[in-house]
């Protein structure tokens, strides 16, 4: 049994696909770890029993501060694998110089690193767009991909495109973790 904590910022659309999609005969969600106190993912993880941690991140005066003690509730749960599913951190090498983890991102990168990738890449030159599941580093969103998945923006609207991004996501991102737990 392998065994993984979620970090998640906002609706948690993503950390809820995978509490209902992970394999539970071989992954176990040890804890989610959530930075904000108004985050919406904060019911879906009562919902579905998995211990929740409130660390939140306001109340620290550096990042370095809140990396520390982000990685010492982590340690705690003794996991395999971070999964970062709309953290909306950066995080410092206190943090990934000592835990494994990844992150999905929604672009194709290395284009569109940071905030409002999907607009930008809807915005692109580009005929496809998509998401890319990466190792997390000290570079942002620069860390080695997992995988990608791409789609086509040929004929759809900002709010088709987004949508399937949104979708595309929660897949990419589950096989990813099989992946980097294999």
């Amino acid at each position: 049994m392998k065994n993984i904590v979620i970090l998640f910022s906002g609706d948690g659309t993503n950390f809820e696909y995978l509490a209902t999609h992970l394999p539970q005969d071989k992954i176990c969600i040890k804890k989610a770890i959530c930075n904000n106190p108004k985050a919406q993912g904060i019911k879906k993880a009562i919902k579905h029993n998995i211990p929740l941690e409130m660390i939140d991140s306001s109340i620290y005066k550096n990042r370095e501060e809140f990396d520390e003690v982000l990685v010492e509730e982590i340690k705690k749960a003794d996991v395999d694998l971070v999964v970062l599913a709309g953290f909306m951190r950066i995080l410092t090498p206190v943090f990934t110089k000592q835990i494994k983890s990844i992150n999905l991102h929604p672009s194709l990168l290395p284009r569109h690193k940071g905030t409002n990738a999907i607009e930008k890449s809807f915005n692109d030159e580009f005929r496809e767009g998509g998401v890319s599941v990466h190792y997390v580093n000290d570079e942002l969103d620069g860390g080695e991909i997992i995988l990608q998945r791409e789609i086509s923006k040929d004929g759809l609207s900002f709010d088709e495109y987004h949508q399937k991004i949104k979708n595309l996501e929660k897949k990419a991102l589950l096989d990813a973790i099989l992946v980097a737990l294999s």
